[in-house]
């Protein structure tokens, strides 16, 4: 099965072009508009960490025996099992990932804002990595 890998390029653009945006430019942008620019980061994160997962999902899916798949219970037995197949470096960054989407997901404060920001820069390389993988397997 191809995947149809476009909307995570897209989404991992998106949040690279934030990232950047914000980066380069907080030091002119007032207080309030520099805290929505970085809840727009938040939100590409959010969005790209999601597509990164259902993509790892279909590979794992169709590149696993049926037998495998169900054994697999857990993200981060997955998030294990595609670092052995190379399709991420390491699974450790992707638990703080799926740690950092969490909390996004259930709260707000501003000390959660700033480390889902902060796992945000730390995940667009890895995303990046990602999708490299995903395209070089692509068939």
């Amino acid at each position: 099965m191809i995947l149809d890998l476009p909307p995570l390029k897209d989404s991992v653009n998106a949040l690279e072009r934030a990232i950047n945006a914000v980066e380069h430019n907080k030091e002119i942008l007032g207080e309030d508009i520099l805290e929505a620019a970085r809840a727009g980061v938040i939100q590409n994160f959010e969005v790209t960490y999601e597509l990164c997962w259902k993509f790892i999902q279909r590979w794992f899916k169709e590149n696993r025996s049926p037998d495998e798949a169900e054994s697999i219970r857990t993200k981060k037995d997955i998030f294990r099992m595609v670092a052995r197949e190379n399709l991420i470096a390491d699974p450790l960054p992707w638990f703080s990932y799926a740690e950092a989407r969490n909390l996004s997901a259930h709260t707000y404060n501003s000390k959660n804002a700033d480390y889902i920001y902060s796992a945000a820069g730390r995940f667009l390389f890895d995303a990046k990595k990602l999708l490299s993988a995903l395209e070089q397997i692509n068939d």
